[in-house]
């Protein structure tokens, strides 16, 4: 009577018993010595600055007291109005000019491509003096329809308006052609298959999918137009920067009203800014799996997440 005797290998042996007493795997994190040097001589940096501007003659009593002047608050809203109205003419602008040059007709593509070349290769300084100073070449004004003096005609409000907004409307076209060329082509074929107009597609299909590319940059454009703003105070124009100006001069305070017109400026775009990002979280729905956290969950988070205790759960 024989038997089969089975060979046993290595993948039979049983498995080895657990080590007694096995210690636990000690982490030692690694110690970044260079950050704390760039932190020692970011700290230094900022306490030689400060102690510069101490030993100035700033009176810093000044800016509280001028902060909510008449005079200021109507330069801020002077500004903001002067934002929002250039901002209008320059995406309207943009969008028209966009659509020009990418247009098959050569000729609205020629001019399209003509005007953005010309005023985003000019400083806008220079475009809002040619228009101030326009009234030396032109002593009236004559639409036909409309005809004046051009010193009446063109204030200081209609030439910051001017030169600002067909500034942007330059760099505008840029954005939304960038943002009209990101939509695939298939969805205008298909948009013409079903029989829609070139019109009907760009305002129904192309434009709304657009919008996340448009959106962001857009933001800047807005926040950084709030800042160029304050050029239009050499064509006479009393925004916020140029009444800080008058009040600088006139008690004798020139660099405190600066720092306090940079203190609204900060405050106005730290607004947008805000503003831009629950904006730019709007239109990433359906882009993005999870949506970005708002400034107050962050802090939220980061409120409950300090000094959690160890092995409790939330």
């Amino acid at each position: 009577m024989t038997a089969d005797i089975k060979k046993k290998g290595p993948e039979d042996a049983p498995p080895p018993p657990p080590a007694a007493g096995a210690e636990a795997i000690r982490a030692v994190p690694v110690r970044h010595y260079g950050r704390y040097v760039t932190a020692v001589v970011a700290i230094a940096l900022f306490g030689l600055i400060v102690y510069a501007f101490a030993q100035g003659r700033i009176n810093w009593g000044a800016i509280p007291d001028y902060f909510f002047d008449d005079r200021i608050i109507e330069g801020v809203w002077k500004t903001l109005l002067l934002t929002a109205l250039s901002m209008t003419i320059g995406i309207v602008g943009g969008v028209l000019l966009a659509v020009m040059r990418l247009s098959k007709n050569p000729v609205t593509s020629s001019i399209a491509w003509f005007y953005i070349w010309f005023f985003r290769g000019t400083p806008v300084l220079v475009q809002l003096f040619v228009w101030f100073n326009l009234g030396l070449v032109f002593e009236f004004i004559n639409l036909g329809f409309y005809r004046d003096e051009w010193s009446d005609f063109m204030t200081p409000f209609l030439t910051a308006l001017l030169g600002l907004g067909l500034n942007e409307a330059a760099y505008m076209a840029e954005i939304c052609r960038a943002g009209l060329l990101s939509v695939d082509e298939g969805q205008t074929e298909a948009s013409h298959a079903l029989g829609m107009s070139h019109s009907k597609t760009l305002r129904r299909v192309v434009i709304p999918q657009a919008m996340r590319v448009i959106v962001p940059p857009t933001g800047n454009e807005v926040i950084n137009m709030l800042k160029t703003t304050s050029l239009v105070a050499a064509v006479q124009y009393s925004e916020l920067f140029r009444q800080a100006q008058n009040i600088g001069q006139n008690s004798g305070a020139p660099v405190e009203m600066y720092f306090l017109a940079a203190a609204w400026y900060l405050v106005m775009t730290s607004i947008l800014s805000v503003g831009q990002y629950y904006l730019e979280r709007h239109y990433a729905r359906g882009s993005s799996r999870t949506l970005p956290p708002t400034p107050l969950q962050k802090i939220r988070q980061s409120v409950f997440s300090v000094r959690r205790p160890k092995g409790v759960s939330t």
